[in-house]
């Protein structure tokens, strides 16, 4: 189907208001409740898998009433769909097994997930119980693509957690959204905003996100029934019949959204990043350069939360998936890349021994203002005076402030242009 773009000018506005190297994941477990409920029963000695025979969550078996929160892929096929009452699903297929909600065990299910997520990416920003967004863009150089990152996560997920999710890719996060709808189980997808007219648009209304009964009925009356024809209607028509709601379908249906990965704020007892490796790291300077990485995110989220860490602590997680770590305290507190950094190095050459490396972590902790009063130690005092260098006092600023005012510069370039606008040359190897 060929589509007329309208309001060329204001798309154009609207699609450069953001930084176009941000990547999103959404990652949805598929089925959740019911997933997690078969594999509770199969752990419990059940030898029938819920999944594979037709079957949903919710209702009451002996009273047959409520509705249908969650269906098997064989329940789908009699035309069950998720939230219809059970008693016109039991009409569909009268052999339909009926399992009642257990939702302390999703619960934990989803703490699970979210915990195995954290060590992927710490940028994450739950949004349901079994489904997250993800901002890929801080661990980009970690992997050779989005989509092998992506890829690991939904493998690790099933080979750790037993269940599968979808993955959604893209530079928007309701685009990532809608990609981790399409075809389903256990698949990775992309949505970027360069290929929406050719994945989006001729797909029907219903698939758009927040385009809900009533808005289809609305907008099937205008004669527009896939998201590309609202992707082309002249808005003030959509603002007149949907009001606001119509207004915002139509930046969906284009790809517009500004939204960020809204995470929790820093906890007061610490900020740290983890990452898992795309692969094992078996050398000193593998390892080096990862933490490298991980340093500059954990500085930087200090310096963003105007805080200083007087403690670091680096993790291991060996592909035998032991776990040591390691911390000490530093001599002042830092915000500083380098020196949580170095620190960290010299903590993971203590430990290392010598197994290939999975997970690698820094961590900070023991806060304080940067505001705060620092008490110097004696290793600050150690330049000559200023009478001794023929310098003055004013002329001769310490190597620590010279650095500080380093990274602030670097911070405000990365907000402006992107994580990715300046990268250290240690780390271009990685990004390659």
């Amino acid at each position: 189907m060929c589509y007329t773009i309208n309001d060329n000018l204001v798309r154009k506005e609207a699609y450069t208001r953001k930084p176009m190297n941000k990547i999103f994941f959404h990652i949805d477990v598929n089925s959740a409740f019911l997933s997690w409920s078969a594999l509770e029963k199969l752990h419990n000695g059940t030898a029938l898998d819920l999944r594979t025979i037709p079957s949903v969550i919710g209702g009451d078996m002996a009273k047959r009433h409520g509705v249908v929160l969650a269906k098997s892929i064989p329940a789908k096929a009699y035309g069950i769909v998720t939230g219809e009452p059970i008693v016109n699903a039991l009409r569909k297929c009268p052999s339909l097994t009926l399992e009642p909600p257990d939702h302390e065990l999703y619960h934990r299910k989803s703490q699970e997930l979210m915990t195995l997520l954290s060590d992927f990416c710490p940028d994450i920003e739950q949004v349901s119980v079994d489904e997250c967004y993800m901002d890929y863009t801080p661990v980009a150089n970690q992997y050779p693509s989005p989509e092998t990152a992506a890829h690991l996560i939904k493998d690790s997920v099933f080979e750790k957690l037993g269940f599968t999710v979808n993955v959604g890719i893209s530079d928007r996060k309701v685009l990532a959204k809608m990609a981790s709808d399409f075809k389903k189980p256990n698949l990775v997808h992309t949505l970027y905003t360069h290929e929406i007219q050719h994945k989006l648009w001729p797909l029907p209304l219903s698939s758009l996100f927040m385009c809900g009964r009533s808005s289809v009925e609305a907008l099937r009356k205008l004669e527009i029934l896939t998201i590309g024809d609202l992707a082309v209607t002249d808005r003030s028509i959509l603002l007149a019949h949907l009001k606001s709601h119509g207004q915002l379908l139509w930046e969906y249906a284009n790809g517009i959204d500004d939204s960020e990965v809204v995470t929790e704020q820093a906890e007061v007892k610490g900020i740290g990043n983890s990452t898992t490796l795309s692969q094992d790291a078996k050398d000193k300077d593998t390892a080096h350069r990862v933490l490298l990485s991980l340093a500059e995110s954990v500085a930087r989220r200090l310096r963003d939360s105007g805080q200083a860490a007087s403690m670091v602590s680096t993790e291991i997680k060996y592909n035998t998936f032991q776990k040591v770590s390691h911390q000490t305290t530093l001599l002042s507190p830092t915000s500083q890349t380098d020196m949580i950094y170095q620190t960290a190095c010299s903590l993971f050459d203590e430990i290392w021994d010598g197994t290939p490396v999975r997970l690698l972590g820094i961590r900070s902790s023991k806060l304080s203002s940067e505001k705060e009063p620092i008490q110097l130690s004696l290793f600050d005092l150690t330049s000559p005076p200023a009478a001794q260098t023929g310098q003055t006092a004013s002329s001769r600023m310490p190597s620590a402030r010279k650095k500080e005012q380093l990274e602030q510069a670097l911070d405000s370039i990365r907000k402006r242009y992107g994580a990715d606008a300046v990268i250290r040359g240690s780390l271009l190897k990685d990004k390659s």
